[in-house]
């Protein structure tokens, strides 16, 4: 595997993580729909949150949540609008970006609520 697959891999674990940590529910992770993969979809309470992890081992680029772009955020809300009318759920959905940045031998942890809009 590639490194930064593995740095991937181990962002979308330290953000479950964190999530259960924080109260969260895992129901899905890499949930597919056509071609998007959206990376944690996660419950707490009445909010289902759509989580994509984006990890770095820098900043030197920009933050993490800087690379996700236009065109994957349509797909994610395709993906997302199929698994809430599949699963027939009744709650408020909202989009979160999980950034992690590999800093010396630990890792930052940013969770960023609202992080965009399915518009």
């Amino acid at each position: 595997m590639a490194n930064h697959n593995e740095l991937g891999k181990k962002g979308e674990d330290l953000a479950v993580n964190f999530l259960l940590k924080n109260g969260y529910e895992i129901l899905e992770r890499n949930y597919t729909f056509q071609k998007a993969e959206v990376d944690i979809i996660a419950q707490k309470k009445d909010i289902l949150a759509v989580i994509e992890v984006k990890t770095r081992s820098t900043k030197v680029f920009g933050n993490p949540q800087d690379f996700l772009k236009p065109k994957q955020i349509q797909r994610i809300v395709k993906a997302v609008d199929n698994y809430v009318t599949t699963n027939q759920f009744d709650v408020e959905v909202r989009f979160d970006i999980i950034a992690i940045v590999k800093n010396a031998n630990h890792f930052d942890i940013e969770h960023l609520e609202n992080a965009y809009y399915h518009f």
